[in-house]
């Protein structure tokens, strides 16, 4: 079975003074958080799409997939934890509560604020998934990428040609995820910045997928205004 979990547990405060997550925020008639679930909930190969949200927040998401999709129970919503991985455990504890998980169950791990994604990047994630137990989309990067531990002075600038811009989804075999995510401890845990890196700090293989410069990710004010114009067209 596949899954798909959501990842809209994020304030997003860096968006701006809102009354809202920007998960939230309308982009043209709609949440940019219902254009995303609509792109899994298109995709038949889904058994349920698993949206992770603030607590506060979980009967407000519901009355919206209410209003723009209807009643279904492919939709679930639960609560986040505090950090991206605490938020992805919580959506496999409900499947582990809800299913028979076997070893080649799979979960799609995406932003809620990317709501541009394409049907090939969700296909592309569920193949490699299956055949390499993870992958993570990413973009070539196209500027050069500096490294400074400081903040003041460079350290180094690695080849371009060897660095990556990392897009959701991520996509991992659950049972594999979650017992490497056991193994760490607090310190590897205290650094993780996507799941992905679970399997690397576990010395295992991510598989890269094509990843595509409209998966942007809504952060910052001018992104809204970037997402908005792109709708329009």
């Amino acid at each position: 079975m596949i899954f798909a979990a959501i990842l809209a547990g994020g304030i997003g405060t860096r968006i701006g003074n809102t009354e809202m997550p920007k998960q939230y925020m309308l982009l043209g008639s709609k949440p940019i958080l219902l254009h995303t679930i609509e792109k899994f909930y298109i995709n038949e190969k889904f058994e349920k799409i698993i949206i992770l949200c603030p607590k506060s927040w979980i009967k407000h998401t519901k009355d919206l997939i209410q209003k723009y999709i209807g009643e279904t129970d492919r939709i679930v919503v639960i609560a986040g934890g505090t950090v991206r991985n605490e938020t992805i455990m919580n959506g496999i504890d409900y499947i582990e509560k809800n299913y028979e998980v076997s070893e080649e169950f799979i979960i799609v791990t995406h932003d809620a604020v990317r709501p541009f994604l394409s049907p090939r990047v969700i296909d592309e994630n569920i193949k490699f998934a299956k055949e390499y137990d993870a992958c993570d989309t990413v973009i070539s990067a196209t500027d050069t990428i500096v490294k400074s531990s400081d903040g003041n002075f460079i350290d180094s600038i690695p080849n371009r040609e060897h660095m990556f811009q990392g897009q959701t989804p991520q996509s991992f075999k659950i049972l594999k995820l979650k017992r490497l995510y056991n193994k760490l401890n607090d310190n590897q845990r205290a650094i993780l910045t996507d799941a992905a890196n679970i399997f690397v700090l576990n010395g295992e293989r991510v598989h890269l997928v094509d990843g595509e410069v409209n998966n942007i990710k809504i952060t910052y004010p001018y992104e809204l205004e970037v997402a908005k114009n792109m709708l329009k067209k």
